[in-house]
């Protein structure tokens, strides 16, 4: 785990460890899609690559990204049209 990681894990995903983090990293991408800067942004793309924030996108968890980073990182990637937003089911 390097420094630059556990500074975004820290920021972005602060109420699990960095750990915790490491084995979920559609989260992080995710957090730092939804609240992050755009140097966050490029130092998580350095750090993890382009498929893999692409991944993070197409497997997002439902409630991180609100609809206008959705369809912004969806335009962003090219998925036009823009699929649904993932949603969580209700019992």
């Amino acid at each position: 785990m390097t420094a630059a990681f556990e500074r975004l894990a820290r920021k972005y995903c602060w109420w699990m460890s960095p750990e915790v983090a490491s084995s979920r990293p559609e989260v992080l991408l995710c957090q730092v899609m939804q609240l992050g800067t755009w140097e966050d942004f490029r130092l998580a793309r350095e750090l993890f690559g382009e498929a893999a924030i692409k991944d993070a996108l197409l497997h997002a968890p439902p409630g991180i990204l609100d609809k206008r980073s959705w369809n912004f990182w969806n335009l962003f990637y090219g998925s036009v049209p823009i699929p649904p937003m993932p949603v969580r089911p209700l019992p």
